[in-house]
C-alpha cells in the first residue's frame, strides 16, 4: 500500500530537486571557467633564449619556474656565426632548444611576464625536457625554495659533481 505525500515531504523534494539544478549549474560554470583559463595558461611557439635565461614567445617574457639562474661569467660561442656572447645558462638553453618550446604558466609577474615550466621536444608520445630541470642539472641554476622536489634533488647531484656554478672557479659565482 502506498502512503500519499505528506507537504513536508513533498517540500522536502522540491528542495532537492533546486539542490540539484544549483549543482549542475556550478560544475558547468566550474567546467567552463576550467577550459577558458586552459587555453590562456599555455604556449606552444618559437622562442629566443633572453641573455637572463628568460624566454621570449609571442611576444610575452617567460621566466622559468623555480629556478633562479645566478650571474656568471659572459662566455662567447664562436662556433657559431654570428658570435653569441651571455650568460652559461642562457648559452646552455639556446644549445637545447632546437625548435617549439611548450610553456604551462605558473605565476603572473607584476610586470605581466610569466613565471612557467616549460618543455621542449614535448608531443603526444613524448613529455619532452624540462628546461628548468635540465639547468639544474648541469649546475647553470639553483633551486628555488617552493620549486619542486625533482629540482631540488637534481641541484644536489649537481653540487655533489661540480657542475656548472658549482665547478671550477672558472664557472662559479661572480662576486
Amino acid at each position: 500500500m502506498l502512503l500519499p505525500l505528506t507537504p513536508t515531504c513533498h517540500l522536502f523534494n522540491e528542495v532537492i530537486v533546486v539542490y540539484h539544478g544549483r549543482m549542475r549549474l556550478i560544475c558547468f560554470m566550474v567546467l567552463l571557467g576550467c577550459l577558458s583559463t586552459a587555453e590562456a595558461r599555455e604556449l606552444h611557439s618559437y622562442a629566443l633564449v633572453r641573455d637572463d635565461a628568460s624566454l621570449l614567445i609571442k611576444g610575452k617574457v617567460i621566466h622559468l619556474y623555480g629556478i633562479y639562474t645566478p650571474p656568471t661569467e659572459r662566455q662567447c660561442q664562436t662556433r657559431i656565426r654570428p658570435v653569441r656572447c651571455a650568460s652559461r645558462a642562457a648559452l646552455a638553453l639556446e644549445f637545447k632548444i632546437q625548435g617549439f618550446v611548450h610553456c604551462f604558466e605558473e605565476s603572473t609577474n607584476p610586470d605581466r611576464s610569466w613565471n612557467a615550466t616549460c618543455y621542449v621536444g614535448r608531443s603526444h608520445f613524448d613529455g619532452g625536457v624540462d628546461l628548468s630541470a635540465y639547468l639544474i642539472e648541469r649546475g647553470w641554476a639553483l633551486a628555488l625554495p617552493h620549486a619542486p622536489f625533482e629540482y631540488h634533488a637534481l641541484e644536489k647531484i649537481a653540487r655533489y659533481n661540480q657542475r656548472g656554478v658549482w665547478g671550477f672557479s672558472v664557472d662559479s659565482f661572480q662576486k
